[in-house]
């Protein structure tokens, strides 16, 4: 699969031939690219576990599509808002969302000097994204602080 513009390329897990009417393998199509772009999140998913371990975020997010990498981190910050609000509420921590905040304020620190690096135009343009909509979670979690 390949972007509008040409900048990304998503490969099928598995070949894909068009055989038959064309009303069928579109569909075909349609499912075959619906399939793998499901593999590829959960694959994404999955390795935001390492982020603190092997592979840092802004560097991780070279491994995926840019709609793949944004999607993957915002289920990610959704899940880590649910876990801060679970500790608050179960007394494990009452700077819970404090420490979290915090974790949001580094991570987009570590990606805006990835982006003053040189990079293609199509990461630039998946970083910068990801930025606007990691500033927009910061502030969510900001205001919870206050």
């Amino acid at each position: 699969m390949y972007s509008k513009d040409g900048g990304e390329y998503v490969p099928f897990n598995t070949p894909f031939v068009c055989t038959g009417a064309v009303e069928s393998y579109l569909c075909d199509l349609e499912a075959k690219m619906i399939i793998t772009l499901k593999e590829i999140l959960d694959v994404a998913k999955e390795a935001t576990e390492d982020w603190d371990l092997q592979k840092p975020r802004h560097l991780w997010l070279d491994d995926y599509n840019a709609q793949t990498a944004l999607l993957a981190t915002q289920i990610l910050w959704t899940e880590e808002t649910a876990r801060a609000f679970e500790e608050l509420e179960n007394g494990g921590s009452e700077s819970a969302m404090k420490d979290y905040y915090n974790v949001t304020v580094s991570r987009i620190a570590a990606l805006i000097e990835r982006v003053r690096t040189d990079m293609s135009s199509e990461l630039r343009i998946k970083i910068i994204t990801i930025i606007t909509i990691d500033v927009h979670e910061r502030d969510v979690v900001e205001k919870f602080v206050l």
